[in-house]
């Protein structure tokens, strides 16, 4: 027959509650078979269109009935699963019933959708239930005697290039082979078990036995579900007799392919990474996309020799046949509505549209069974005489070396082998009749038993189901709780356990359920070091269960307890139905983390579902470093905008306000740590599963070199903390130099620095005193010059004094520039002396935006080396280092907190002893530290509000005692009104008081004073204006006299002789000076 297309369809489902969380806007568009999507970031241009096939509408417009099938709404374009089967299903129904190899692939990203069109959920069945429903009903329907059917039913899983059998309970190590051909060229799984059916419930049944298979997998390796490709594969044997007794076989093969989720490889961000090539997660759709692009070329003549890629993937190899060979083939692509997905439902309309233009030639897989069977035995024949010849001659050895040609010899004879094996099964097969055979099956699928099967139990008994990040497998795998005790536990434990479970951070004795007349208990074995948690909180002792409670063994296995009989206790707030996602978010709200999507930014949204998402994989990589001793630990770290290194002159430190996720890895032995952007851990976590499942299918992972560990990295400095320099002093033209905490990214002091702001020339020279200004709009469209000085620091830790160096970017001269200071090593106190020009050709308003309310963020670095553990180290495992890291962290921060209390009592600002250093010399990074940070915040809130109330209160007890007559209300307001609306900062209120003194200085001569009046007595002759109120706190008092101090020296200078420089060597005002002198001391801090 002539080449037929690919068809294509496209679906858009509803906004999930993700999407309705973070109120999400429409993006797709559909009428007829245009497929249209609007950029969100550019709404005023041209929506992309594509034409498909079929264009899908399932994002509103639809009704349940009331047996829960959706249908369209009066008036609607909704799709419903019934339209979309009539228009795919039917059309790989009635092509396998003519004989055609058919293949349906559905395409799309995590969560867009294609498992609901594929299989559907509850009433409303997909497109595979209804195939094979429609296809037996077709043959339950056939009249003709001279005519029978016989169906064979297999699903398989690819996860890493790795084929596993879901209907085997045996899997090899390392996964099935796929083999190849040698007569038809095609791909095949080797020893893949195909199981005779002979109704839709027994396919639907081996179907539950699959889906209960991937679930225990996925929990027991780690797997990500959304990673893996289901192939569900239909032979449709249609065996006629003709008038004369012989027997013709027409032949179909229907691929029913739920391909894994499309995520973008860089989507998640991992640059920069050594091994980022080694972890091609999608490698197996990157492979599927070259062929498609392949094929679409091939198709429409653009090159004339091209090579298709099948060989690249196992997934390619499988789909040979399906894409450009012998098959009628549907691709239905699953499009999310959302905006926030624009990039990846973009990237799978591309794919779509690329998919559509590749064309298949199929024709009708007929022949007499008697040619087959005689085929087979010629092909086995020359394949027997062939091994018996030492197997197939190299015809093109030359360039070979003599191992290369021995390697490929191997390898061709096992190839022969295996082949002449599968044909061997084949002959035996054809002997053996189909009754026999669907008798067999039929007796094995009675005797399964997936779990959750009997649903008059769960009325009465108390039982355990499970949870799954993928919908399609949660609450498959069922554990009922008999009365008295169920034991928990792994396979190999002596005795068995009543529910065996395996995977990460299950111990062969792991917890004891307790079922006492419908009141159910557990606690953990004794002795085990097993890890439980129940509602989020780790089990210590036993503890009462209650109905919904949620419970997590190890590190994956989430279960949610059912108890019917007592209905009662469970938790009134509780939803009607408990999801992965909700028990989720509850562990992270258990170790400090929000949850709540209310008030939140899309930025915190996105903060938020990223920490979620990385949580539980955080989780994970723990469990494994442990299980293989790596002495590494690993948590979530979420860093600030302003712990965040960068700093644009030109743009508000405001603007920049997305906190970014991370995950830090510790070296348990030597403290070193480092910092992974999320898309670098995820990446990580993939080869890290990997190499878990080598030591589990028994390979020796103990002399891997360390560049292919994908726990070890190579030092780099360490960021120690940040500090932030405001520059609200520039806007004044004012001089700045101050002692700037170090901040690490939980807030947590790690030393001071010492820097100095100062306004200059192109060349750093210091401007005269004239250059300060009262009303920073004088500076705009001037240019701008000022200099950067980092002086010194005090760091804290005595494990950085390896090497300190302070790195910082400003925008200068109109780009970016990275500033380094040199490092200093050997030392706690290093001293830089490091100053940097920053010049602004023209200071426009948003300069001075900045330096009013932005800041430079300095990022203080240590340099990390290989050091040698402490011996004692060396004789603890990871489980062991962690909980001592844990319990010096929490030593750490008694003693950093009895520090600052003595600060505090003694008002003395620290020093750079070495004692000190050593005091803080763990860091910490406990699990709970999030929530430490938040009280430790909150209380000094609670302090600084106390300060204030204490102040108010003693400003309303003055008041109390005036006369009647003194008593005034708007000065008592004002005062009032003052404490309670202070924030500590009055940079700007004391430059204007400044200015005033200098003008004052320009036009007063100094009198001479006979009275013994006070200096501020006498200012206030001097300057009404400067007059203090009865408000003005306190500490602003030494400020005003060392002011009027600095304007009398000034008129002294003058009146004495114009001709002579000033004491104060023409030092401008600064609005900070440490080093106080007689001749200059106005100090603005």
């Amino acid at each position: 027959m002539p080449d037929e297309s690919v068809k294509v369809a496209v679906r858009v489902r509803p906004f999930n509650q993700r999407e309705k969380d973070r109120s999400a806007k429409l993006i797709i568009k559909m009428q007829g078979q245009m497929t249209t999507i609007a950029n969100p970031e550019t709404p005023n241009e041209e929506p992309k269109s594509f034409s498909f096939d079929y264009s899908y509408w399932s994002h509103d417009g639809f009704q349940e009935k009331s047996d829960g099938v959706l249908e369209p709404a009066g008036g609607s374009s909704y799709a419903s699963q019934r339209r979309v089967f009539e228009d795919l299903g039917q059309g790989v129904l009635d092509n396998a019933f003519e004989g055609y190899n058919c293949s349906l692939f559905a395409y799309g990203q995590t969560g867009s959708g294609k498992s609901y069109s594929m299989v559907g959920y509850g009433q409303n069945k997909g497109i595979v239930p209804i195939t094979c429903d429609e296809m037996f009903k077709t043959m339950d329907k056939n009249a003709d005697p001279n005519k029978r059917f016989e169906v064979t039913f297999s699903m398989l899983e690819i996860y890493n290039e790795q084929v596993r059998d879901l209907l085997s309970k045996d899997n090899p190590k390392g996964g099935l082979n796929v083999r190849q051909n040698p007569k038809l060229g095609l791909f095949y799984v080797e020893n893949l078990k195909r199981v005779p059916v002979g109704s839709y419930a027994e396919i639907e049944k081996r179907t539950d036995q699959g889906t209960a298979s991937r679930t225990v997998a996925s929990t027991n390796m780690n797997a990500t579900s959304s990673r893996a490709h289901t192939v569900v594969t239909i032979t449709f044997d249609q065996i006629i007799k003709s008038e004369s007794g012989s027997e013709t076989k027409k032949s179909s093969v229907m691929n029913l392919v739920d391909l894994a989720g499309s995520e973008r490889a860089d989507s998640t961000g991992a640059t920069g990474d050594r091994l980022k090539e080694g972890a091609n997660i999608n490698k197996s759709l990157s492979a599927l996309g070259n062929v498609i692009s392949a094929l679409a070329d091939l198709s429409m003549g653009t090159k004339k020799k091209i090579m298709v890629p099948y060989r690249d993937s196992v997934l390619t190899k499988l789909l040979q046949n399906a894409l450009g060979g012998n098959s009628k083939t549907i691709m239905i692509a699953a499009l999310s509505p959302a905006d926030i997905n624009y990039d990846e439902t973009l990237s799978t309309l591309r794919y779509a549209d690329r998919a559509k233009k590749i064309k298949n030639k199929a024709v009708v897989n007929e022949n007499p069974l008697d040619k087959l069977i005689r085929e087979l035995k010629e092909e086995n024949e020359r394949l027997k005489k062939a091994m018996e010849g030492g197997g197939v001659v190299m015809q093109e050895g030359a360039g070979l070396t003599p191992e290369e040609l021995d390697k490929m010899r191997k390898q061709m004879e096992e190839d022969i082998r295996a082949q002449l094996m599968a044909n061997q099964a084949m002959i035996a097969e054809n002997a053996q009749s189909w009754d026999d055979k669907l008798a067999e099956a039929r007796t094995e699928t009675e005797k399964i038993d997936v779990g959750g099967a009997d649903n008059s139990r769960k009325s009465k008994e108390a039982y355990l189901i499970n949870l799954n990040e993928d919908p399609m497998l949660s609450g498959v795998i069922c554990h009922f709780l008999n009365s008295g005790e169920t034991s928990v536990g792994r396979k190999d434990a002596s005795p068995v356990p009543n529910i065996c479970l395996s995977g990460l951070s299950i111990q062969k004795q792991h917890a004891v359920i307790f079922n006492k007349k419908g009141v159910i208990e557990i606690e953990s074995v004794s002795g085990s070091g097993s890890k439980t948690k129940i509602n989020g909180i780790p089990l210590t002792g036993r503890k009462a269960l209650c109905h919904k409670d949620r419970i997590l063994f190890g590190s994956n296995h989430m279960y949610v307890l059912m108890n019917p009989l007592k209905p009662e206790t469970a938790d009134n707030s509780l939803p009607k139905e408990i999801t992965w996602e909700y028990a989720q978010k509850e562990i992270a709200q258990v170790k400090g983390f929000a949850t709540g999507s209310a008030g939140l930014s899309k930025e915190q949204q996105i903060v938020q579902e990223q920490v979620l998402e990385i949580l539980p994989m955080v989780s994970e990589v723990n469990a494994v470093s442990e299980e293989l001793n790596k002495q590494k630990s690993f948590e979530v770290v979420l860093i600030s905008a302003a712990a965040q290194e960068g700093g644009d002159i030109t743009q508000s430190h405001a603007s920049n306000d997305l906190v970014l996720v991370t995950v830090k890895m510790k070296n348990l032995l030597n403290g070193n740590t480092w910092l992974w952007e999320r898309g670098k851990f995820i990446t990580r976590r993939y080869l890290i599963q990997e190499l878990y499942q080598k030591f589990l299918d028994g390979e020796n992972i103990s002399n891997i070199p360390k560049e292919q560990d994908p726990f070890w990295e190579p030092t780099e400095d360490v960021l120690i903390g940040t500090s932030n320099l405001f520059l609200q002093s520039l806007s004044y033209c004012l001089d700045f130099e101050d002692t700037l905490n170090i901040s690490d990214y939980k807030g947590q002091e790690e030393g001071h620095l010492k820097v100095k702001l100062e306004p200059c020339d192109n060349k750093g020279k210091p401007i005269d005193e004239e250059a300060f200004v009262d009303d920073p709009h004088e500076l705009l469209n001037k240019p701008y010059h000022f200099k950067l000085t980092v002086e010194n620091a005090n760091i804290h830790k005595s494990r950085f004094s390896k090497g300190i160096m302070v790195k910082y970017s400003v925008k200068n001269n109109g780009k970016v520039e990275e500033v380094k200071t040199p490092t200093v090593k050997n030392t706690l106190t290093p001293t830089f002396n490091h100053s940097k020009v920053i010049s602004i050709p023209k200071l426009k308003q948003e300069n001075l935006d900045f330096f009013e309310s932005g800041c430079i963020t300095l990022s203080i670095y240590g340099i990390q080396e290989d050091t040698m553990p402490d011996p004692k180290l060396l004789k603890l495992n990871t489980r062991e280092l962690r909980e001592a890291s844990m319990y010096q962290d929490l030593r750490a921060l008694t003693i950093n907190q009895e520090l600052r209390q003595m600060e505090n009592m003694e008002n003395s600002t620290a020093n750079a002893s070495g004692r000190r250093a050593t005091m803080f010399g763990n860091e910490i990074a406990s699990d709970t530290s999030h929530l430490k940070t938040e009280v430790v915040l909150l209380q000094r809130k609670y302090e600084r509000l106390q300060q204030k109330e204490r102040r108010m209160q003693q400003i309303c007890e003055e008041w109390s005692k005036k006369p009647d007559g003194e008593k005034q209300f708007e000065p008592f307001y004002r005062a009032v009104s003052a404490v309670a609306n202070s924030t500590g900062t009055r940079l700007k209120t004391r430059v204007q008081m400044l200015n005033q003194m200098l003008k004052l200085q320009k036009t007063v001569a100094l009198p001479s004073y006979k009275d013994n009046s006070s200096p501020m007595l006498r200012l206030q002759k001097e300057a009404p204006g400067l007059q203090r109120q009865k408000t003005m706190d306190p500490s602003m008092l030494s400020q005003v006299l060392q002011g009027q101090k600095y304007v009398r020296q000034m008129a002294l200078d003058k009146s004495a002789n114009k001709k002579t420089p000033s004491k104060s060597n023409g030092k401008r005002p600064s609005s900070a000076d440490n080093n106080k002198t007689e001749s200059s001391a106005c100090v603005l801090q």
